[in-house]
């Protein structure tokens, strides 16, 4: 078995494990900001009506999703969405540049979700299992 057949028959394996990664990621943003964990004094006073709050919204119920890999696309496209918004807002006032501004990752972010609104779940997903029905 050659290498290039080795790593085709992971490829969708790979895109799961990036994908429940990916949700841990920014599931742990929301955590911080909703729920105090890990605490973080920048989130110490958030209002939930602010567009922190907001945010924390999307990145709590969003990441969950993402990990389990229900409603991938759709949630990724909002959570793309989101992180870019975060760019910015946040970051791109600061300088052009994401390494000056602080913004990679909130780019990268921004990609890796939008790459799984067209290459969807993986095997690895209730997505997967709910087709299989």
């Amino acid at each position: 078995m050659s290498l290039e057949t080795t790593l085709a028959r992971l490829r969708p394996h790979l895109l799961s494990l990036l994908r429940i990664m990916a949700g841990l990621e920014i599931l742990q943003h929301g955590t911080a900001k909703l729920l105090g964990f890990p605490a973080l004094p920048q989130f110490a006073n958030l209002r939930i009506m602010s567009l922190s709050g907001a945010a924390g919204v999307l990145e709590l119920i969003g990441g969950a999703l993402f990990v389990i890999g229900l409603f991938t696309r759709p949630v990724a496209f909002i959570l793309s969405g989101l992180t870019a918004a975060a760019y910015f807002i946040a970051h791109a006032g600061k300088s052009f540049y994401p390494i000056a501004n602080g913004g990679e990752l909130a780019v990268l972010y921004c990609f890796v979700f939008l790459y799984f609104v067209a290459a969807g779940p993986g095997p690895w997903s209730a997505d997967a299992m709910r087709g299989r029905k």
